[in-house]
C-alpha cells in the first residue's frame, strides 16, 4: 500500500462514506476497532485484510482500497462478526455494499465467488430456491473445471442429495424479493 496522506483522503471519499453508509443502513463510526469481529470471523485466515482493518479503512478514507480488497468478496455473511461486536455493526452488510461497489467499478478480485454469488441468484430468481445440479454444472463451465467433484455427482444423486429437476418455491415472492433488493441496489441487476 503506499503512503497516503489522511486528512485529504478522508475528505475525498466523504460521498464514497455516505453513499455505503446509506446503502448498508450501518454508521460506520460506530466501530471501535475492538477487533472482536475479526477474532470470531471463521474466514479471516484468507483475507487480506480482517473485517475490523475493512471497518478502519472506510473510517479513514480508503473506500477504494476496502473496495479493491480480496477480504469483500470472501465474507460470507455468516454474521459471526455481528453477534459478537458490542456495538452490534452489521459488517456483512457493509461487505455486501462494498461487494457491489467492486462490481460497478469492475473490481472483481475473485473471480469465482463472482461466478458463483452470479449463478446462485440465478437460480434462486428462477426457482425460488437454489438447484444444486444445475449450480455445480454451470459453476464447473463458467470457471473453467469442466471435471471438477464429478464423480460425487453419481454418489450424491444416489443417496437423493441433488436432482436432475429443480423444486420451484413461491416464485412471485421470490420475485417481489429480487424486485425490492434491484431497488436497495440502485437499480442494476445481478
Amino acid at each position: 500500500m503506499e503512503r497516503v496522506e489522511l486528512t485529504s483522503a478522508r475528505a475525498a471519499n466523504r460521498s464514497f462514506l455516505e453513499r455505503v453508509e446509506r446503502q448498508s443502513g450501518v454508521q460506520v463510526e460506530d466501530c471501535y476497532q475492538c477487533g472482536k469481529c475479526s477474532a470470531g470471523c471463521p474466514l479471516a485466515f484468507a483475507m487480506d485484510y480482517t473485517p475490523h482493518q475493512i471497518m478502519r479503512m472506510l473510517q479513514l478514507g480508503l473506500g477504494e482500497e476496502a473496495m479493491k480488497s480480496h477480504t469483500v468478496w470472501l465474507c460470507s455473511g455468516c454474521e459471526t462478526c455481528v453477534t459478537r461486536c458490542p456495538r452490534e455493526v452489521d459488517v456483512p452488510r457493509v461487505m455486501d455494499v462494498l461487494r457491489m461497489e467492486a462490481k460497478r467499478a469492475g473490481v472483481v478480485k475473485e473471480k469465482a465467488v463472482d461466478i458463483f454469488y452470479n449463478l446462485f441468484l440465478d437460480s434462486v430468481r428462477k426457482n425460488g430456491r437454489v438447484h444444486e445440479m444445475m449450480l455445480a454444472a454451470w459453476f464447473n463451465l463458467r470457471s473453467g473445471q469442466l471435471f471438477k467433484d464429478v464423480l460425487l455427482a453419481p454418489v450424491m444423486f444416489l443417496k437423493g442429495k441433488i436432482s436432475p429437476f429443480p423444486q420451484k418455491a413461491a416464485p412471485d415472492a421470490v420475485q417481489r424479493i429480487f424486485a425490492k433488493a434491484q431497488v436497495w441496489a440502485g437499480g442494476e441487476k445481478h
